[in-house]
């Protein structure tokens, strides 16, 4: 159940309509997961820095059980979040950052539990 947060500095009017969708998709591709479980939020519009500097960025934090948990995976998924990206928002890869972080199941609460218990 990987969940996708898109925070960026590019106002509302500069992100592509349904981005939220593809990056759903694209998501379920890069890590392998069935695409009804991805969950992706995308913030535009934020006061943010990357590097410095407040030209347009963005950020991707990308959370979940058992596909983001080594530096060999995560090399592979960076790359393509970042074609993804780039692409989606014109931006340069230096100005886009990810940060991947591991869930175990007990972390994710869903009907009325945790998944460890689903």
């Amino acid at each position: 159940m990987p969940f996708l947060e898109l925070d960026t500095n590019l106002p509302a009017g500069r992100v592509p309509a349904g981005l939220e969708k593809r990056l759903c998709a694209a998501a379920a591709a890069i890590l392998g997961k069935p695409e009804d479980r991805v969950n992706a939020t995308v913030r535009p519009g934020l006061a943010m820095a990357v590097n410095g500097s407040t030209e347009p960025c963005a950020q991707l934090l990308v959370s979940s059980i058992g596909v983001v948990g080594t530096a060999e995976e995560n090399r592979g998924h960076s790359a393509r979040f970042f074609e993804f990206l780039t692409k989606e928002l014109g931006l340069d890869q230096d100005r886009i950052i990810m940060r991947f972080l591991p869930l175990e199941p007990w972390q994710i609460g869903k009907k009325g539990t945790v998944v460890t218990f689903l």
